[in-house]
């Protein structure tokens, strides 16, 4: 076995194995199991940096996929079904991000003080980091799932046990919801497998089989299987309608809790869309994209007014997450909308990559502040920055990040859409992907303004509790340092995630060449659709 293959092996298997020495070793001092847990949350991160070093060199180009590896005895090989690890260049940069957060949120959760049952709290947030590494490093489509479906049962245990004000409801919520959501996933998965030929669950042979075969599987089955796909991943993603969990189980959650579901798990589902609705069903992805285009905005539009309106600190990044999965599904609709044009595409993941590093950082400042001011309520605050003036430039960087700021990744993902948008010449939606722009602007500087400038609130913080405020503490600082270090890497070197990701997305095996035409005189003659670039014939192809 390759050493590039058991790196990635180690990666996924080390915050397992860190978890259950935690657990054997809960008569030991605490200290020496935090030591057990922080080995657990680094050796990824490091193994992480490692991999994307090397990935160019190990990239097999007729696959597209580096580092590949079968770990048969983990399943079912009688029926197809056992452990298969890779990356491509969709799933590499996801997987750095999700080591990155898995870090930073590793270390927020060693250091903070007080924790009740912090063996069992420990092991809950390892089982989080194996669920989400597994997840992007899974090349079959059921372990993809399975993973995903592993890291929410130790979220929904730990909302529960640690979670603040609200945790029982905000977790029975998001228990339905992303109950629901991953059987109707699996029920798209599995219809999807049985639609195609005799080939295994993963993603390289899957491919393959479209390639050679790619009448299998016909145009109603798959805009069948990918409505099914967008509604299942979509409640995952808190796609609008399905989005109300989202907000209060971040809010509710435990700071590296939040850090990890919003930074990292949720970006699942539209995973799942680029992996699988895309490369499996151009046709259904096509014939979904206007629908997907109005959700989105509504993400856009809506949500974003509703974060206009949180006066709650924690509140208002919660809804800014949910806010921001709209530029990101509107990118993965403009490869349907621009006859197979990938720039969107391109642009969807290094936004995830973006928002999973931002976002992460934001909660881990949040909770800063709540520490310090004993409030989250942005109007009680006022004037922060005199006494931490550290934890102020943090966070205005961590705003200015998410709003797209030249110099964070953020801001190449939202040009990037901008740009898959323009060819389509729709103006006033792009005039909408410039208000999410406008409206993040202002809910995020609005937010600095009142906790972190200004006068002192009058009846606000109280005068004993403001005295004894001081700046944020170097073990505060070293897990925001690692996301905001990530943020610009990226933002002043983007080649470092782009270059993966178009190899990827360009490669000639990436998706099938599929000619999309309609039937006889599918509308009447004078209506056209609102997108389509064409209203006699889309073409989806990939050069």
């Amino acid at each position: 076995m390759e050493t590039s293959t058991v790196l990635l092996q180690s990666a996924v298997a080390a915050p397992l194995l860190a978890g259950i020495l935690v657990v054997l070793a809960k008569s030991a001092p605490l200290a020496a199991r935090k030591t057990l847990a922080f080995f657990g949350f680094a050796v990824p991160f490091v193994l992480a940096l490692a991999l994307c070093w090397t990935f160019a060199d190990a990239c097999d180009p007729e696959t597209g996929y580096a580092f590949v590896s079968d770990v048969s005895w983990l399943g079912i090989p009688s029926l197809g079904f056992w452990l298969k690890f890779g990356l491509n260049g969709v799933s590499l940069p996801l997987f750095v991000m999700a080591a990155i957060v898995g870090f930073a949120a590793g270390l927020r959760a060693l250091w903070t003080k007080d924790v009740r049952h912090p063996t069992l709290y420990y092991a809950m947030l390892l089982l989080i980091e194996l669920g989400v590494l597994g997840l992007f490093a899974s090349v079959d489509v059921f372990s993809f799932y399975i993973f995903h479906e592993f890291a929410l049962i130790p979220t929904f245990i730990a909302i529960l046990m640690w979670g603040g004000y609200g945790k029982r409801g905000a977790a029975m919520m998001m228990a339905v919801y992303l109950t629901v959501g991953g059987m109707i996933a699996l029920g798209g998965l599995l219809w999807l497998y049985t639609s195609l030929p005799a080939v295994g669950f993963n993603f390289i042979d899957i491919k393959q089989a479209l390639i050679d075969n790619p009448g299998v599987l016909a145009e109603q089955s798959q805009n069948i299987i990918a409505g099914i796909l967008i509604l299942g991943f979509g409640i995952l993603v808190s796609l609008f309608p399905f989005h109300s969990w989202a907000p209060d189980t971040y809010t509710s959650a435990p700071t590296p809790v939040s850090m990890f579901h919003a930074g990292v798990l949720k970006k699942f589902g539209l995973y799942g869309l680029v992996q699988i609705g895309i490369v499996c069903l151009p046709l259904g992805m096509a014939h979904w994209a206007n629908w997907l285009v109005a959700l989105a905005i509504c993400n856009i539009v809506v949500i974003g007014l509703i974060t206009l309106a949180q006066k709650n600190l924690k509140h208002m990044v919660s809804y800014s997450s949910v806010n921001h999965m709209g530029p990101i599904f509107l990118g993965i609709a403009a490869y349907s909308l621009s006859s197979g044009d990938m720039t969107g595409v391109a642009a969807a993941v290094i936004m995830m990559f973006a928002h999973g590093l931002s976002v992460a950082l934001l909660f881990h400042l949040t909770e800063s502040v709540a520490q310090r001011t004993g409030t989250l309520e942005m109007a009680k605050i006022g004037g922060l920055a005199k006494q931490a003036p550290v934890l102020a430039a943090f966070f205005v960087a961590a705003a200015m990040a998410s709003v797209g700021l030249p110099g964070f990744a953020n801001f190449w993902g939202e040009l990037s859409i901008f740009v898959s948008l323009v060819s389509l010449k729709p103006f006033w939606l792009i005039s909408l992907v410039l208000i999410t722009i406008v409206i993040s602007a202002i809910y995020s500087l609005r937010a600095v303004a009142r906790v972190f400038f200004g006068p002192a609130v009058e009846g606000g913080v109280p005068a004993a509790v403001r005295n004894q405020i001081t700046d944020i503490t170097l073990r505060e600082r070293v897990p925001a340092f690692i996301l905001f270090a990530a943020l610009l890497a990226v933002g002043f070197v983007p080649s470092l995630i782009t270059d993966p990701v178009n190899a990827a997305l360009c490669a000639p095996k990436f998706v099938a060449e599929i000619e999309i035409v309609p039937e006889e005189n599918p509308v009447p003659a004078d209506a056209e659709p609102v997108l389509a670039p064409d209203p006699e014939t889309r073409v989806i192809k990939v050069q």
